[in-house]
């Protein structure tokens, strides 16, 4: 992976993006947003995430956090690991899931297409990480999709 893409400054404020295989719209049910903005507030009360902005899209998520406890790459890896299987549980679970035989086949094979997924694969791995530490990062011309 490119230095390009990683938390270098461990105590920083970062905007990251990140996104299910494919791109799949998944949270277009308010079940599975719920799951995400759960996850967020319990991050945020039990594992030191300082939330400045965020955005639910129907594929992806951006934020704008960091981490107290400065590891923000273990914060990451801990939600997206624990939205997967809570997403993917509930996805299994929805009885009225219309999409339910297509989403799991599309996760099972992204996760065949990595060598350290066992089964399914529901996020992207990368986070792209961007430290906002001046003002010319944050311009909204930047096209960060802060704005």
């Amino acid at each position: 992976m490119s230095r390009k893409y990683k938390f270098h400054n461990k105590s920083g404020l970062y905007f990251v993006s990140f996104a299910t295989v494919y791109w799949i719209d998944v949270f277009t049910r308010e079940k599975y947003f719920t799951i995400l903005a759960e996850s967020i507030d319990y991050c945020r009360k039990n594992k030191g995430m300082e939330l400045y902005g965020y955005c639910f899209m129907p594929s992806h998520v951006h934020l704008l956090f960091r981490d107290a406890n400065e590891n923000p790459t273990a914060l990451l890896r801990d939600f997206k690991k624990y939205t997967s299987k809570k997403l993917l549980e509930a996805i299994t679970d929805n009885p009225q899931e219309s999409r339910k035989e297509w989403l799991l086949w599309m996760f099972e094979k992204a996760g065949k297409e990595k060598s350290n997924v066992s089964k399914y694969q529901f996020w992207q791995h990368h986070n792209k990480p961007i430290e906002l530490w001046t003002a010319s990062v944050i311009k909204p011309d930047r096209n960060f999709g802060l704005i």
